[in-house]
């Protein structure tokens, strides 16, 4: 019994270790690292490899054992892609959504404007007042929230309408309050 608990002791520590190295490998994806993890992920590989010549009897942690080793295996090819494309001069770090503060967000690929402030402001007090309206509990989305998700259809709003100035509004036709976009008049 006591074999078996040390076993998964050092299966947590293994995913532990992983996850870390996971967030290493974003972190200098991202550009925050100089270095590559390379240290941390020949660690990880040598004591994944200690593993599999040896007999784990319990299924349950053999399972665990497998599915890590197939989740490392995975992160493994995904890190080559993407240190292949870094050395192709093919990959671009997302560097400006580290810069970003909370409640702003940069332009759009075709240089539109993003929702002003006062919009936001204004379709937020909407919203509250619609969720009332419909007796639902809770407070409208965040500023931050309205201005995101306003971000994520801009595509969609500009492949429907072109260039052309819209404006939000709430609809809560259905019994839940929805953003609507419609041209300007």
């Amino acid at each position: 019994m006591n074999e078996r608990r040390n076993l998964g002791y050092e299966l947590d520590e293994l995913q532990q270790q992983m996850k870390e190295l996971e967030i290493h490998y974003e972190k200098y994806f991202a550009g925050v690292e100089k270095r590559e993890p390379y240290r941390n992920r020949t660690e990880l590989a040598r004591r994944l490899r200690f593993y599999t010549n040896r007999r784990i009897v319990w299924t349950d942690l053999k399972f665990r054992y497998q599915g890590l080793l197939a989740r490392f295996m995975s992160y493994c090819q995904y890190w080559d892609r993407i240190l292949r494309l870094i050395d192709e001069g093919k990959y671009h770090r997302h560097t400006a959504k580290l810069s970003q503060t909370p409640g702003t967000s940069g332009s759009s690929a075709a240089g539109t404007a993003t929702t002003p402030r006062t919009e936001l402001d204004r379709l937020q007090r909407e919203l509250q007042q619609a969720r009332q309206a419909c007796g639902l509990n809770g407070d409208a989305p965040s500023i931050s929230k309205i201005a995101a998700f306003l971000d994520a259809q801009r595509e969609k709003i500009r492949n429907r309408y072109g260039d052309r100035p819209v404006e939000f509004s709430i609809d809560s036709s259905s019994g839940k309050p929805s953003i609507k976009v419609s041209l300007k008049k």
